[in-house]
């Protein structure tokens, strides 16, 4: 029984996934990531959390599960329609802020530091990457996901991945941790300044 409490995914999460297919946006966070996330946030007390993309909301259902009462999740997504289901799931929660412009306005204009980023969006991923990056605490996760090479995605997008991984592991103050399963995940743990 116990097993089953610790598998299941939050209430929120399906309806989120229901809605945003009523509205023909297929893009959301798969289970495997979802947990992981969820799993990441719960290890962050009092933890501060960035969603660079929030889409419907899918993801952010996932990392609130996983907060504690004293942590904070700011969103960020430049698409109204789509922030608007996951205001609908998650506005009420004191912990949450969506912030509706563009992310890579919002990543140049930064100036809190976050234990926790869910980059799912070009802007902290592919564009200003160091810049949200310095903007990461020692010992925070920044967290990214898609990179299995995928035919629904743009192709410029799979010419990137790649090169956005190596990138990545050639930085010298993070620790790198790549996922192959679910889109292909990758988990950078900040180890300096």
């Amino acid at each position: 029984m116990e097993k089953e409490t610790l598998m299941k995914s939050p209430d929120i999460y399906g309806k989120i996934v229901a809605h945003s297919k009523l509205l023909g946006f297929h893009q959301s966070c798969d289970t495997k990531t979802g947990f992981l996330l969820k799993g990441l946030a719960a290890s962050k007390a009092h933890g501060t959390f960035l969603e660079l993309g929030t889409g419907a909301g899918a993801s952010a259902a996932w990392i609130v599960d996983g907060m504690d009462q004293e942590s904070t999740l700011i969103s960020v997504d430049i698409d109204p329609a789509l922030q608007k289901i996951a205001h609908t799931y998650l506005g009420d929660d004191k912990r949450v802020t969506f912030r509706c412009e563009d992310a890579a306005v919002f990543i140049r204009n930064m100036e809190e530091t976050f234990d926790f980023i869910f980059a799912d969006t070009w802007p902290g991923k592919f564009e200003l990457l160091d810049k949200t990056l310095d903007h990461l605490n020692v010992g925070g996760f920044y967290v990214i996901h898609d990179l299995l090479p995928d035919m629904s995605v743009p192709e410029e997008y799979r010419v990137k991945a790649p090169k956005l991984i190596h990138k990545l592991r050639e930085r010298s103050d993070l620790v790198i941790t790549e996922v192959d399963w679910g889109t292909g995940i990758l988990l950078a743990i900040k180890t300096t300044e």
